[in-house]
């Protein structure tokens, strides 16, 4: 199983100067920006450098970290009215207060730790999405073991290849908000338990994952990525789905 596709999907280096320079008479089509490094990528990151860098090394990568997969799903249900920036910027806050997502430590948690959590100006504080956290948590643990691993379970909602655009533009992307995976990834989530998991938030966090690769086409990342994901080893687990019979692309 591959844990760490770093080495699969940053590719080669930088293109040459003149290579760059040609590029940028360029007219790009809607969705994708040409930075100063050369490098074209998907509008969405602007150009805040952190942003940036959470664009080009992890949003997209497969993950089959079971701690990750928890973290995320927190931290999209934390990011529910805000912008994934802020909550980028907060990340390492949210490691620290929340045991670095352990789902054994979080689901430990009690009244003195939400108390500790409102009090904590490094981390949104919200006392619903604190105490979500803290459920998911306990619902994790459950689902562990029952699948065997969160990754085992997460992965058999990954969308067919017959299911998603044949070629994603920003206008695709912007018509996959809601797709029937996240509806039904969602639907299946709140039936054991969890909270602050509707379908919107759950795609982002298919996306974030790498369960489907969403940089558009023309984007320096989608490429390696498509490569990796041909490498890459989706996860099973050791219980059959309920209800949920999923085709991987």
């Amino acid at each position: 199983m591959i844990h760490d596709l770093n080495s699969l999907v940053l590719g080669p280096s930088l293109k040459s100067k003149s290579q760059i320079t040609n590029h940028k008479l360029d007219k790009l089509p809607d969705g994708l920006v040409r930075d100063a490094d050369g490098i074209t990528r998907c509008w969405w990151p602007g150009a805040d450098p952190l942003y940036v860098r959470y664009h080009d090394e992890e949003w997209g990568t497969p993950v089959t970290d079971d701690r990750r997969l928890f973290e995320k799903i927190c931290l999209e249900g934390f990011q529910a009215g805000l912008s994934w920036l802020t909550i980028l910027r907060k990340r390492e806050n949210f490691r620290r207060a929340f045991a670095d997502f352990a789902p054994e430590a979080v689901a430990d948690f009690g009244r003195g730790d939400v108390r500790r959590l409102l009090a904590d100006e490094g981390i949104v504080r919200h006392r619903g999405k604190i105490e979500s956290t803290i459920n998911n948590a306990k619902r994790a643990l459950e689902l562990r073991g029952e699948c065997g691993s969160l990754a085992a379970y997460f992965w058999r909602w990954e969308p067919a290849r017959a299911a998603r655009p044949t070629r994603l533009t920003k206008d695709a992307l912007m018509e996959l908000t809601r797709p029937q995976e996240s509806v039904a990834l969602s639907k299946d989530l709140k039936k054991r338990g969890w909270t602050f998991v509707g379908p919107t938030t759950v795609y982002a966090f298919m996306q974030a994952m790498g369960l489907v690769n969403d940089h558009i086409e023309g984007c320096a990342r989608r490429a390696p990525l498509e490569r990796a994901r041909t490498r890459f080893t989706r996860p099973s687990g050791r219980a059959a789905m309920r209800g949920h019979d999923a085709t991987t692309s």
